[in-house]
């Protein structure tokens, strides 16, 4: 049944429509986002637990690693459990006040991703680009700075379109075409002038995301032309290995983010944007970990000599 939203100080909630609402589906369904989820958090807290027990992954590129990792597990987290609810119970019905704090995390966690890819491009390229002054400009206190910086950063972009959004009044309808609280689904949902929400979604675009993305291209720009100058052929291919998991995130993350996002609103289609957005948050949360344990010898190294070690203690 479809509620109506009145009152924009205090409105009722909102109803997920999420993706079908065929019984022969649900299971399915269900089964399908329970294993990329348990996909995601297992596999980023494999990640997390080698960066704090093998001494070979004390570097600041796994240090960041860590944190992306903690980071899609809470970005994963957002949606994921609550859509299994949804599946379980078939109850769509989502409170006003959870859904903006659905929303702020999301933002919140999005902006994040962006800032700590950055970070990533910008430790790869201080250590194949400055590799003399690495040890000493990348220590574990300017680590620690750009890691909190990331996390506060991302937090501050994430409350301005979740307060715009909360004093907008939903008149038409609460029933929101995606699989959470989207700021686009929502925004269609508005009856109030949402040029607002908007222009800041805009505003952050160019000055968050665009100069992410710049800085992104410019630090492989010079370390493309550092591994170029190197004469040897495989010297070239082991100092591309070090930083080609990262470029492979940074590839998909970005093609999906503006696949979704970056359209005009009137040409915005929820449900191509509602699959599109599975891709970015649940799949590429879950694929982080399997990208860089497959591309990247330390950390490969690290998960065979736990395994090695949990056969012998078993043996034993």
């Amino acid at each position: 049944m479809e509620i109506l939203v009145e009152n924009a100080s205090s409105p009722a909630g909102f109803l997920i429509m999420g993706f079908s609402d065929s019984p022969d589906l649900q299971t399915l369904l269900f089964m399908v986002f329970l294993l990329i989820y348990l996909f995601t958090v297992l596999g980023n807290l494999l990640i997390i637990s080698l960066y704090s027990t093998d001494a070979r992954l004390k570097k600041p590129m796994y240090f960041f690693l860590c944190n992306m990792s903690l980071l899609d597990i809470s970005y994963s987290s957002v949606s994921a459990p609550y859509l299994l609810h949804i599946f379980t119970t078939g109850n769509k019905y989502i409170q006003f006040q959870m859904c903006m704090v659905q929303l702020f995390f999301f933002n919140s966690f999005a902006s994040m991703e962006y800032l700590l890819l950055t970070t990533m491009a910008f430790d790869r390229y201080m250590a194949i680009c400055k590799p003399l002054s690495y040890p000493r400009i990348m220590n574990q206190r300017v680590c620690n700075f750009l890691a909190v910086s990331a996390w506060l950063a991302g937090f501050i972009a994430g409350a301005p379109v979740t307060m715009l959004c909360s004093a907008l009044s939903y008149c038409s309808s609460n029933i929101i075409n995606h699989f959470f609280c989207d700021v686009t689904a929502l925004l269609k949902l508005s009856c109030d002038d949402t040029s607002p929400v908007e222009f800041v979604m805009f505003a952050q675009g160019v000055f968050l995301l665009f100069s992410c993305f710049v800085l992104t291209v410019m630090s492989y720009v010079y370390i493309l032309s550092a591994i170029l100058k190197i004469t040897s052929r495989e010297g070239r291919y082991k100092t591309f290995s070090t930083c080609g998991s990262h470029l492979t995130v940074v590839t998909l993350f970005y093609i999906l983010v503006v696949c979704v996002y970056m359209k005009p609103t009137s040409s915005y289609s929820l449900d191509e944007g509602k699959f599109l957005s599975v891709l970015y948050v649940n799949v590429i949360p879950m694929l982080n970990p399997i990208i860089y344990s497959l591309r990247n010898k330390d950390v490969k190294g690290a998960i065979n000599k736990t395994l090695m070690g949990n056969v012998e203690k078993f043996h034993f």
